[in-house]
């Protein structure tokens, strides 16, 4: 086969990047666009030597859980591969993705799967969920174009709305768009000032952050000059919430409280750097999970999900069955999102995180909630030690250790640090379940024993699952 031969396939599953795989001539072919129980006739698009990738031309029979997807931007964004898919068989292959890697990669036999995966938790309403969104800014026949990137490139494709977005972001992206005094960034000649354009809100306050990432090492005349005039349009900006197809927990207006500069003159695909400066309000958003209240700044991490985030952390606290009498240790702790959320039902929780930043965010919200059992550590996870003198990060011996690495999983030595720590139980909350898989791999060596995995959908069309597992220590 070669280059622009059409092929007739049928889609019988979902590749890592959202793509619908089907097999013609023993041989696996990638399309985006279509998902299982599809029959198409696809057009080869590029032909490796034991695989390829094609584009849909037809789609000869559909599947049984195909939709109309909800968003005018599904087949052009990136963002949402699967919302052609029925929510509900989403959530049934993504619960079959994470058994699958649990057996292949894990090393688990399948009746100990079954035994142990607990139903998928998803959403009631996969729609307006995200509190957070990333506008790369670019021209396009002289105006400025501000959306996402298109699927598997950096080609940006203008959009006015996103299904999983929440509807505030339109007004500040009209107001960005619109302003003459913006120069846009052009990626191919590293010219331009505005590269991305950051919106993050709060979901129980009226709060909302936008940040503009500017290819500039510090203010600049222009930069002023851009920021002058858009400032007065961002602070004018009312949206009710109301409008949101799913209603926020709190009642009525959503407004502009701060606007961030970040600083990022670096070519690349980094979005963001350190350095930043709030140019209206404190710099900072405020934002609440269950019955903690979080600070959460330009660069926090913070789940971008806060329904499904709260039965998450729900779902590792149960895990963790603290009783009140438990250290326990967060190690990945960011703001302290998780750690904080387990102090009220434990003795001592140590959170520990390598940046400084988030350690100070962590400090400051554990004041917020006048939690005292909550201390935090700046460091690297994987050098923690059991309390042996005046090392900040030898701790006292844990009874529960939670980690939430990022999607690489946990370092090798910090899956040691765990074994020799040798707490009770281990509630390890995942973004990736080929890394969970093979980190679990690694603590059943080590003498624990999976007891538990409920598979969490923080990220409705997309092929990402979350997930929390409890292992326990197994008697000597």
């Amino acid at each position: 086969m070669k280059k622009n031969d059409e092929i007739i396939l049928e889609i019988t599953d979902i590749g890592v990047g959202g793509e619908g795989i089907g097999h013609f001539d023993k041989m696996a072919y990638f399309v985006n666009g279509a998902i299982p129980g599809d029959v198409v006739r696809a057009g080869i698009t590029r032909q490796k030597k034991n695989y390829g990738y094609a584009r849909v031309i037809e789609i000869v029979k559909p599947s049984p859980d195909r939709v109309e997807p909800a968003c005018e931007m599904a087949k052009k964004c990136g963002g949402c591969q699967l919302m052609q898919m029925d929510y509900e068989a989403q959530l049934q292959w993504k619960l079959k993705t994470v058994k699958e890697k649990l057996i292949r990669i894990g090393g688990l036999s399948p009746e100990m799967v079954e035994e142990i995966t607990e139903p998928v938790v998803g959403m009631e309403k996969p729609r307006s969920f995200r509190n957070k969104a990333q506008y790369p800014v670019g021209c396009e026949n002289g105006r400025i174009v501000m959306g996402f990137y298109a699927h598997h490139s950096h080609r940006i494709v203008g959009s006015e709305s996103c299904a999983i977005g929440r509807s505030i972001n339109e007004k500040i992206k009209a107001v960005i768009t619109d302003c003459p005094k913006v120069i846009p960034y052009d990626e191919s000649t590293g010219k331009g000032l505005l590269r991305h354009v950051m919106i993050r809100g709060s979901y129980h306050y009226e709060d909302v952050m936008v940040v503009l990432v500017v290819n500039a090492k510090k203010m600049t005349p222009k930069l002023r000059e851009m920021t002058e005039a858009l400032l007065p349009e961002l602070k004018a900006i009312s949206h009710e919430d109301a409008k949101d197809e799913v209603a926020l927990d709190h009642p009525g207006i959503s407004r502009v409280t701060t606007v961030v500069i970040n600083y990022n003159p670096n070519p690349g695909n980094v979005i963001m750097s350190e350095s930043c400066q709030s140019i209206y309000g404190d710099g900072y958003i405020r934002d609440r999970i269950g019955e903690v209240e979080y600070r959460i700044s330009a660069l926090s991490f913070f789940q971008v999900n806060p329904r499904q985030t709260k039965k998450l952390y729900e779902k590792a606290r149960e895990y963790a069955a603290l009783t009140g009498t438990e250290i326990v240790w967060d190690l990945y702790c960011g703001i302290g999102t998780i750690a904080l959320f387990m102090a009220s039902k434990a003795k001592e929780v140590y959170g520990v995180e390598v940046v400084r930043d988030a350690i100070s965010d962590a400090k400051i919200n554990a004041g917020l909630n006048h939690m005292e059992n909550a201390h935090f550590i700046t460091g690297d996870a994987k050098d923690v030690t059991l309390e042996n003198g005046d090392d900040p990060l030898a701790l006292p011996a844990p009874d529960v250790i939670v980690v939430d690495p990022p999607r690489k999983g946990c370092d090798e030595r910090l899956i040691n640090t765990i074994l020799q720590a040798a707490p009770k139980r281990i509630v390890y909350v995942s973004c990736d379940p080929g890394t969970l898989a093979r980190d679990m791999a690694l603590l059943i060596q080590g003498g624990y024993k999976p007891m538990k995995i409920t598979p969490v959908d923080q990220f409705g069309h997309s092929v990402h699952v979350e997930c929390v597992v409890l292992m326990s220590k197994v008697k000597e």
